[in-house]
């Protein structure tokens, strides 16, 4: 099982991304293609799907997105490409928002899922994903100033929300230093990410 793969963007297209790991390109479906650009520097988590006909490989951004992934296809009835295209068009907290809160019309907004699909996700997942940390990132937190430029940095350099939050929990156990001070800790921790 290939568990991640970390590399560069070759290429990439309107549902997939290729990633230059030591001279292999690693095809993957990928549910942010609009967050990524040519040579980024890039770690994908990785689900393979193998069928009689086919092997696939699913990425995600993060272990928690990938952990969402899987849930969803335990659902029966539910492939990784329905899967997929809901974490593209929702994104990570709406799904798992509608599915605590089981509201079957936003999942039957997502793409392939009808009203008896939404109802089985419901049924088998609510309550099921309060495990997973990135649910609760409906509340931000309140960070000085000094952070909060610092990380503004960090996203127009591209990084992923969840990488932003990683740096932003390292900053935050060194207050008082100055925006730049911090914006080089944030760089150096998700270097070593």
């Amino acid at each position: 099982m290939i568990a991640f793969i970390q590399g560069t963007v070759a290429s990439y297209g309107a549902d997939y991304i290729v990633v230059d790991h030591q001279g292999f390109g690693w095809q993957v479906a990928y549910p942010h293609t609009d967050e990524v650009r040519l040579n980024q520097e890039i770690r994908v988590y990785t689900y393979m799907h193998v069928t009689e006909n086919d092997v696939s490989l699913f990425g995600f951004s993060s272990q928690e997105e990938k952990e969402l992934f899987l849930r969803l296809i335990s659902v029966k009835g539910l492939g990784p490409k329905t899967a997929m295209n809901m974490l593209a068009s929702a994104g990570y907290a709406k799904i798992i928002t509608a599915i605590e809160e089981g509201n079957v019309a936003v999942l039957k907004k997502m793409p392939g899922i009808g009203a008896k699909s939404a109802s089985q996700i419901v049924l088998d997942l609510k309550g099921k994903l309060v495990a997973v940390p990135a649910a609760k990132k409906a509340e931000t937190p309140e960070y000085p100033d000094e952070i909060k430029d610092a990380l503004d940095a960090l996203k127009s350099l591209g990084y992923k929300p969840n990488e932003v939050s990683s740096a932003a929990a390292v900053m935050m156990q060194s207050p008082g230093l100055k925006t730049q001070e911090y914006l080089r800790m944030g760089l150096k921790h998700l270097g070593k990410a």
